[in-house]
């Protein structure tokens, strides 16, 4: 799962991307809202958490913004604001949840885990979907992998490039993607870190083989 932090204190900044990377999330930072909807453009997201006061302006106006245009991506507040008015005013224009400062970071890596999965904190992207390819099965509520019915071990790695490779639905899906979908932007596509984890997830599939290299492309699953 991948997140956008967007904080402008150097040193919660800091400290919000190691505690979320230490959860097992890939993260990227932004300083503001400018850096912020750079990444949104780019990026696919699970969830982004937004500092709600920042230099370049309240996020909530942003955030607002963004959902007025069907931007589905669940969103967490941070802020010194603790009046109940401000917190309804968060939910009301586009917060699936909203975390006063200060607070713990255990709770604010649970309240992040809990929105990626459209759980009960807020509206997260929908209901978890099962995805299928040939006789494998993606369960996207439990976070469980089948094959012909027996339950696979893998990964977080593993787990997301295969949930990206099904996502796709028998469509190439490039290297760029899937290390930006299960690492994060400062992984370097040259290195052969996602090519291991094929070579795993092949091992762990067997036969018969359902992931194929594209050539110049990347890797397409299809059954």
């Amino acid at each position: 799962m991948r997140v956008l932090v967007t904080e402008d204190d150097d040193n919660l900044r800091v400290a919000l991307d190691a505690a979320l990377r230490g959860a097992g999330f890939a993260v990227d930072t932004a300083a503001d809202l400018p850096a912020a909807d750079e990444a949104l453009f780019v990026n696919a997201y699970d969830c982004a958490v937004f500092d709600r006061m920042l230099p370049s302006g309240d996020a909530l106006g942003y955030v607002h913004q963004r959902r007025s245009a069907g931007w589905p991506v669940p969103v967490l507040f941070l802020t010194a604001r603790d009046s109940v008015a401000d917190r309804i005013d968060g939910l009301r224009r586009g917060g699936g949840d909203y975390l006063v400062k200060p607070f713990a970071m255990p709770e604010l890596v649970a309240r992040v885990r809990s929105l990626c999965r459209g759980g009960p904190t807020g509206p997260g992207p929908g209901p978890a979907r099962t995805l299928r390819c040939a006789d494998v099965e993606l369960d996207g509520g439990r976070h469980q992998v089948t094959r012909a019915g027996v339950l696979l071990t893998l990964t977080r790695k593993e787990y997301l490039v295969l949930e990206r490779l099904m996502q796709a639905a028998g469509r190439p899906v490039s290297r760029n993607e899937l290390i930006s979908y299960a690492w994060d932007e400062a992984a370097d596509p040259a290195s052969n870190v996602l090519d291991v984890v094929i070579a795993r997830l092949r091992r762990k599939l067997r036969e018969p083989v359902l992931i194929h290299t594209v050539r110049g492309i990347g890797y397409q699953m299809t059954g």
